[in-house]
């Protein structure tokens, strides 16, 4: 690719200044030294901007960065309107890098945790234990965390006689919550749904239940003797939340825990 010391095309040399300050990732930084090695004006352009990163980096974090006002104190060299692309293009890569880093935070959170993206921990008969916190039960991550939630409801419906105790804490996106099911048979599926105030209906949290079932008193197995625990999250707040059901896939409601 031939390049001339005349009027560049942005579209050709624009990246330039992200070469200069180390920020292109591989494909796009070998893309350019190619075209580099062909072009006068960006070889031209690279040396006038050797030891400029430090003044471009601080720059392109600073509230209002990419402004005409930046790009004049910058007018000297290289020309001011190529300073505002490159103090614009700075900030737009390292906006998106710290917005993917963000979202990358998030998901890990939501797999460890659990909460209103609906990733859920459960955890049933076949994991023992009494910890207190959730902390101090890395095997039966449900329950740490219904019994260190201080808020429990319950309930046992006559007809089905299913039991069920929903812990619940506020957080900053809504209601976190924990179900303790007893007294279900399997093979099964079922929801916790909650229900606002104003009629509104959210999953919590779905599960499958095995054919042996959980919380059975009179069961042969100590695994079918064992409650479910449930994790899951609502938007509602805990004062939005009128009731909770537990139901199954086919419509059927098992249980209602008033909140």
């Amino acid at each position: 690719m031939q390049g001339s010391v005349g009027s560049p095309s942005p579209s050709e040399h624009e990246t330039v200044g992200a070469y200069a300050l180390g920020i292109l990732d591989d494909a796009e930084a070998t893309a350019f030294e190619a075209h580099l090695a062909g072009c006068e004006w960006c070889a031209q352009q690279l040396d006038e901007l050797a030891g400029m990163e430090p003044m471009l980096a601080a720059l392109a974090d600073l509230p209002g960065s990419g402004t005409p006002a930046i790009g004049e104190s910058l007018s000297a060299k290289p020309n001011p309107r190529l300073a505002e692309r490159l103090v614009d293009e700075v900030a737009d890569r390292r906006a998106a890098k710290r917005r993917r880093s963000f979202f990358m935070l998030a998901a890990a959170v939501a797999l460890i945790a659990g909460g209103p993206l609906g990733v859920l921990a459960v955890t049933g008969g076949d994991s023992g234990g009494d910890a207190k916190t959730l902390q101090a039960d890395t095997a039966n991550p449900a329950k740490g965390v219904f019994d260190a939630l201080p808020d429990k409801k319950s309930a046992t419906d006559a007809s089905t006689k299913v039991s069920a105790t929903v812990a619940m804490a506020e957080k900053a996106w809504g209601t976190q919550a924990v179900v303790q099911l007893s007294n279900v048979a399997g093979p099964n599926k079922c929801s916790l749904i909650a229900v606002g105030k104003n009629g509104e209906r959210e999953t919590v949290s779905s599960w499958s239940v095995p054919e042996w079932g959980y919380g059975l008193p009179g069961a042969k197995t100590d695994q079918a003797k064992q409650p479910l625990y449930v994790q899951g999250g609502a938007a509602f707040t805990p004062n939005q939340i009128d009731h909770f059901e537990v139901m199954t896939f086919d419509g059927k409601k098992l249980v209602q825990i008033d909140a």
